[in-house]
């Protein structure tokens, strides 16, 4: 009797689906569209790059060689010399109390509006909502004066604004980033709340679940990507906005940071690398915000991508 000892291989695996066991191959119109956005990223990153480069090396340096030559000396003087001549500490605070106000106000307000339009029966909702992002496509510059003769005259307590009126206060720059960034909000926040299941609030309906809950503890949970993502926006464009600061705010101590930068700028001669470290220092806290909800802002952005 003899046994057979040969070795028992595996049978072989039959190939994917639709495929023949070999890589893929690599079509020209995905390589021609992945060095587009390369070259795109490039150059949008190269202004930054050639910031930080400028503000790590001295002026006089560059005055002599170039911008683009390479650097002999490296040091971090000049942001120590950006944040301690410019105050930066005081326009940060001063920044903070228009922004962070203000992205949630905006947001609040535009949830209200996005949830009576997209989840409650309401007629003319579709009017109201092109109401709101029409706003959008008004011109800033065209209200300046209507809005600076209008603050001059609303009175307000001494606690709010030494001034006594809108006018010389946060208010009045909190008031204009709100009215002009809620349409946008309530355009996204209305188009995601209509992707939620309706099953869900008709389930909260009937156990007795108001139009607060409804909102407040059921939609407004749901919807925290798209809040994510619309703060993240709403926080950066609040912070860099120089013109609303500019036109309704007289006292210099009031300022945001973005007009930290003309503290730089001397009366006969500018030191443009200075000017580029302190660029990178008011960058910072944008990057920061990023950096904490990127998971957040790009889920909100490729809400609706696929469906299941």
């Amino acid at each position: 009797m003899t046994v057979d000892t040969a070795p028992v291989r595996a049978p072989a695996q039959p190939p994917a689906p639709g495929g023949t066991g070999r890589r893929p191959r690599v079509r020209p119109a995905r390589l021609g569209l992945h060095a587009f956005l390369l070259t795109v990223s490039l150059a949008f990153l190269a202004p930054l790059a050639l910031a930080v480069y400028a503000s790590l090396r001295p002026y006089e340096e560059t005055s002599e060689h170039g911008y683009f030559s390479l650097p002999e000396n490296l040091s971090l003087d000049y942001y120590r010399q950006a944040f301690s001549d410019s105050g930066m500490t005081k326009y940060f605070v001063n920044t903070l109390i228009i922004a962070v106000p203000g992205v949630l106000l905006a947001l609040f307000l535009a949830s209200f509006v996005a949830f009576a339009v997209a989840r409650l029966d309401m007629r003319g909702g579709m009017v109201l909502l092109m109401l709101f992002t029409a706003g959008n496509l008004l011109p800033q510059q065209v209200i300046v004066t209507p809005l600076y003769v209008l603050f001059n005259r609303i009175p307000l307590p001494y606690w709010m604004s030494d001034s006594m009126t809108m006018y010389d206060s946060y208010w009045a720059v909190i008031a204009v980033q709100v009215g002009f960034q809620i349409g946008f909000c309530v355009f996204v926040l209305a188009n995601f709340m209509r992707t939620l299941p309706h099953e869900i609030l008709e389930a909260a309906v009937v156990d007795g679940a108001g139009v607060w809950t409804q909102y407040w503890r059921i939609t407004l949970p749901l919807c925290r990507p798209a809040l994510a993502a619309l703060g993240t926006l709403q926080f950066t464009w609040m912070y860099n906005d120089f013109l609303w600061a500019l036109v309704f705010i007289s006292d210099g101590d009031k300022l945001p940071v973005t007009s930290a930068l003309n503290n730089l700028r001397g009366q006969f001669f500018t030191d443009y690398n200075l000017l580029a470290a302190g660029s990178v220092i008011v960058a910072l806290p944008t990057l920061l915000v990023f950096l904490l909800l990127q998971r957040h802002f790009i889920a909100g952005l490729t809400l609706g991508s696929s469906k299941g």
